[in-house]
């Protein structure tokens, strides 16, 4: 049996700089964030409004980096770019996300558009940063390395959030949100972001590239128009993308709705908080588990059995509000979180690797700028199916069913992905 290949220096970096931005979206997208939003900075405006500007401010920063990241990742393919291209967003993110703590009561105009520029910052890196995993490593490490970045990236993202939780809890609640604790958290989430990053910035560089544009702007645009008309040459890449958007939304949806639902049938913040760590943790060998069994199955089976696992996490949650017996409703709660971490990492980090297994190397960039440009509308558009179902239906359960059909449609379309690695 052949001696496991110890990770390089670039593939460590590459993987620490996971555990350093996903405490960005726990404690500034999904759990902190909104609530000093709705009770510090929108304080005043009514429940709906906020609501209503919180959703707009999302879609927004989703909307810009959806519509940018094919052409900057055209542009950042050329010699030396990439790199370029992933420390400035990954400067804008910072900068932006230590300037919240500056926000006070009252100022929700203001915090939206620091919180707009830092999840841009954030995201806009992501994409370069998922760009690099083809110059870090081969492909049949990719898989492996792929998931090691989700998995530390989970339980990096707990510290910080058990940091700014003893922060707010040190000060009370009862009284609301103190705004000097959680002020002070949002400088912890970007200084752990930031130590992270530095091994990236020291020891990942660009390897395979373009040669140097004279007209970069002119000639991003012409790759774009290159890419699309050969389309036929890169079909297989395309045929997954479309893939990945349907279930890849199925499993957003689930995770950026589950607080809400869980609300509407009754559960206690402090329980879905319990869940949401819960989740964060068993999250991580679960993840390393999928890497595992990489080795011995397919890629494209690991993503359907995922596929198939959230299918069931759809119709567990669809039944949970014909339970009438508390505790059983409780432990099926538990039972369905559990689910969604079981496979949560796994299709996440099987999905970033199966596609740099079907890109170009040289094309990189750009190929995980229309990856995360699929990303970013799939964000927009499962909460919206859910929400347009529910509001048609008049039952929240209804909309929950309807994510079922993006889960279908995923997997009969991964099913015609021919998967070979080049």
């Amino acid at each position: 049996m052949a001696e496991k290949q110890p990770l390089s220096r670039e593939e460590k970096s590459w993987i620490l700089y996971d555990v350093g931005n996903s405490a960005f979206v726990l404690v500034m997208v999904t759990a902190i964030m909104p609530l000093f939003f709705k009770d510090v900075a929108a304080q005043g405006l009514p429940a709906a409004v906020s609501t209503a500007h919180w959703g707009f401010a999302n879609s927004a920063a989703a909307l810009i980096l959806a519509l940018s990241a094919p052409v900057l990742g055209a542009f950042a393919d050329s010699r030396d770019r990439k790199k370029r291209f992933f420390l400035f967003f990954l400067a804008v993110g910072l900068l932006f996300t230590l300037s919240l703590a500056r926000v006070t009561s009252g100022q929700w105009l203001l915090c939206l558009v620091l919180f707009v520029c830092a999840r841009i910052g954030w995201a806009g890196a992501n994409i370069f940063y998922d760009a690099f995993l083809v110059d870090v490593t081969t492909v049949e490490r990719m898989d492996d390395i792929s998931a090691r970045g989700y998995a530390l990236g989970y339980i990096g993202s707990v510290i910080p959030f058990i940091i700014v939780i003893i922060l707010i809890l040190s000060a009370g609640i009862d009284n609301g949100l103190p705004v000097t604790q959680v002020q002070m958290g949002f400088v912890v989430v970007a200084l752990w972001w930031m130590i992270f990053s530095i091994p990236t910035i020291m020891h990942v560089k660009q390897t395979p590239h373009l040669y140097t544009i004279d007209t970069p702007v002119i000639g991003s645009f012409q790759r774009l128009i290159d890419t699309f008309k050969n389309i036929r040459k890169h079909r297989q890449p395309f045929l997954f993308l479309i893939s990945y958007f349907f279930y890849i939304d199925g499993v957003g949806t689930i995770i950026s709705m589950s607080t809400a639902y869980g609300r509407d049938l009754g559960f206690s913040i402090t329980l879905l908080i319990a869940v949401l760590l819960f989740i964060q943790i068993i999250a991580f060998p679960c993840t390393l588990v999928y890497a595992k069994l990489s080795k011995r199955y397919s890629t494209k089976s690991l993503l359907m059995t995922g596929i198939l696992i959230y299918c069931l996490i759809t119709l567990l949650a669809f039944a949970l509000p014909w339970i009438s017996d508390t505790k059983m409703k409780t432990a099926l709660f538990w039972l369905i979180a559990f689910l969604v971490a079981s496979s949560m990492g796994g299709l996440q980090s099987l999905s970033r690797s199966c596609f740099g297994k079907l890109i170009p190397r040289e094309k990189s960039a750009e190929f995980f700028g229309f990856y995360n440009v699929f990303g970013k509308f799939a964000a927009i558009t499962g909460p919206f199916l859910m929400g347009l179902i529910a509001h048609l239906s008049g039952d929240s359960r209804w909309g929950i069913l309807s994510i079922l059909l993006l889960f279908l449609a995923g997997a009969v379309l991964l099913a015609r992905v021919q998967l070979t690695e080049h």
